[in-house]
């Protein structure tokens, strides 16, 4: 048969902002698609003088949804390579990380220039950056300090469906004007630590070819096959829970600080966004771009019920007899891949989380689930969390 199928296992993802290219290695589950809106017209009439009643519809098309994409990453921090060459990420040995032009484009508008990211400006918000690339022992920080705006960064997505990079036989998608809405850190203790990004676009199209825009330059590092030192182990995460008021939550030490062993978690981050329509009749409409919603950051967390002093049972404790408190304000620190600086791990500090009641799991041994809501400093503050990547030379 002349027929040629597609495979998911040899789909390549590649991020193109329009200047410069990424290739970003993804997970077996990923999806893009689009959908239309439309109207239904029907005829519901009583009989005519022969008995006849007309009983038809018409359909129309109004307009596309937005495109929706998703797909997961593995969390990946790496000391770039020092040199200036085609394809390095960095100009000096600077921490990056191979998903990093996904969290550009979610917190800010995702410019790049001298190989970094650049979030000094962001929205007409200048000053302090939210984006900023260290040594090994600084790491890569990023917050949300530059989010407050109407819109963030878009890019264009290539799901290229094939094993080679420029065969006529390719079938190569774009998805043009692409925001990030949401990212899920999931950390289960067997495996690797991994980001769940999903998005909207403005439109699918086939790319006649199969020709990528800035392949040849296109950034790789870190994310290749022979790049397998900066993967993140779960195993190794820790919390630490501290709270903000040590009277009311005295913790082990009435230091506030509570002790708690992971068995798995989740950190969501979402823009909740929205996509913008026009409806003008007699033409079927297309979304002209996207509007930033309420940012809201939370998630949970796992843990074994424990009884000793300033761990889990207390902070269960605590947490339902305290009625004077209507928030229950605690620091969260998440150390996902350890403390050690000889591995790659990713930090991630909330300093004013609301921690719901924590609810029991009956397993064989009985464990309790924490969610929590990241909330800024002020209202109208964008402090509510901040990541560190830090990894290690490839």
């Amino acid at each position: 048969m002349a027929d040629k199928l597609f495979f998911s296992r040899d789909v390549k993802v590649f991020i193109d902002d329009g200047t410069n290219s990424w290739t970003l290695p993804v997970l077996d589950g990923f999806s893009f698609s689009q959908a239309t809106n439309t109207s239904e017209i029907t005829l519901n009439e009583m009989a005519s003088s022969t008995g006849v009643s007309r009983r038809g519809r018409q359909m129309f098309t109004d307009s596309y949804a937005p495109a929706e994409w998703s797909f997961s990453t593995y969390v990946r921090p790496f000391v770039a390579a020092a040199g200036n060459a085609t394809g390095t990420a960095d100009s000096a040995a600077k921490t990056h990380a191979v998903e990093e032009v996904l969290w550009a484009n979610m917190t800010g508008t995702g410019l790049y220039g001298s190989y970094r990211f650049n979030q000094a400006t962001s929205g007409g918000q200048s000053g302090t950056a939210n984006w900023t690339n260290g040594d090994a022992a600084t790491g890569l920080t990023i917050n949300w300090t530059k989010s407050n705006v109407t819109t963030l960064g878009t890019f264009d997505i290539y799901f290229l469906l094939s094993k080679d990079n420029g065969s006529s036989a390719a079938q190569l998608y774009k998805l043009s004007s692409c925001c990030v809405n949401e990212a899920s850190v999931d950390f289960d203790i067997d495996g690797i630590a991994t980001i769940n990004w999903s998005g909207m676009g403005q439109l699918i199209t086939e790319v006649e070819g199969g020709v990528i825009p800035h392949l040849a330059a296109s950034i790789t590092e870190g994310g290749t096959s022979a790049n397998t030192s900066n993967f993140i182990r779960n195993r190794l995460t820790s919390l630490s829970i501290t709270a903000a008021n040590s009277s009311l939550y005295p913790g082990a030490s009435s230091d506030g600080v509570y002790n708690a062993v992971l068995t798995g978690g989740n950190l969501t981050f979402s823009n909740n966004m929205t996509y913008l329509t026009p409806e003008t009749l007699g033409t079927v409409n297309q979304p002209i771009g996207h509007v930033t919603g309420t940012r809201t950051i939370g998630g949970n967390f796992t843990c074994y019920l424990n009884s000793e002093t300033g761990s889990t049972a207390d902070l269960f404790e605590d947490i339902i007899e305290n009625t004077d408190d209507v928030t229950n304000d605690f620091n969260l620190v998440f150390s996902i891949g350890g403390t050690t600086s000889a591995t790659p791990r990713l930090i991630a500090t909330l300093p004013n989380c609301h921690l719901e009641v924590p609810s029991h799991s009956m397993d064989d041994v009985i464990s309790l689930e924490v969610n929590f809501h990241a909330l800024p400093g002020a209202i109208d503050s964008s402090d509510e969390a901040s990541l560190k990547y830090l990894g290690t030379a490839l």
